[in-house]
């Protein structure tokens, strides 16, 4: 459930749904996300939803802090209801090619790539969110010892489709942009399609996602 409403800016708000970053915490933000989504309520402009918390957005020609305010506490939400998702499979290829980050991870996690990849395919992961770039999935939740800190210099290009990892989270990055996760492979998959109007995100919050490693060869045909 909401905490805590508060303004942000002239024409926004700010629901906080906790402190912690959870599975549990992070269902209630998109079940609130998707329940408001539904309502189409009348002056909301954006939603942006995260780990812990939903940003809403509003016009002030047509409404104020206060009467979304309201609306939002009246909202209707039943948190006990399972989630609505899918469930995604993603083709990664772990060529030495793709793999910028797998010594740096070793040398860090304390662990060899073969057992650093066991970990990594044989989890199922949670999408938290999605942005920095245009969706971009933020995939939780990894186990402890799989979680490094960011690179210490980002690069100023991380190639499209590039697989990273940091702290708790996995991403997939849907453009070439800087960026400083551990990139551990690549996919031949398109994560954003921006062509799509209604639907652009292959991946969206609530989904589960599980990666399957692939060879060089099998990357190199799959869009063929």
């Amino acid at each position: 459930m909401i905490k805590n409403i508060s303004n942000l800016g002239d024409a926004a708000m700010y629901c906080d749904f906790g402190a912690e970053v959870n599975k549990e915490i992070n269902t209630q933000v998109i079940k609130y996300f998707k329940s408001i989504q539904k309502e189409k309520i009348d002056g909301i402009i954006n939603l942006t939803p995260s780990y812990n918390k939903l940003i809403i957005s509003f016009d002030l020609k047509k409404t104020n802090y206060e009467n979304i305010k309201k609306l939002i506490e009246k909202l209707n939400v039943n948190t006990n209801n399972k989630l609505k998702s899918k469930k995604i499979e993603i083709p990664v290829c772990t060529d030495e090619n793709f793999s910028l980050d797998i010594k740096r991870l070793e040398e860090k996690l304390k662990m060899n790539r073969e057992k650093i990849y066991e970990h990594f395919f044989n989890k199922e992961f949670f999408c938290y969110m999605t942005g920095f770039i245009a969706g971009m999935p933020f995939l939780g939740d990894l186990d402890k010892n799989m979680r490094a800190q960011r690179l210490e210099t980002p690069r100023v290009k991380v190639p499209k489709g590039s697989v990273g990892l940091t702290e708790q989270f996995a991403n997939i990055y849907t453009f070439e942009s800087p960026g400083g996760w551990n990139i551990i492979g690549n996919t031949p998959l398109n994560i954003f399609d921006s062509t799509k109007e209604k639907d652009p995100n292959l991946i969206n919050p609530g989904d589960t996602v599980v990666f399957q490693r692939i060879e060089k060869k099998q990357y190199q045909n799959y869009n063929e």
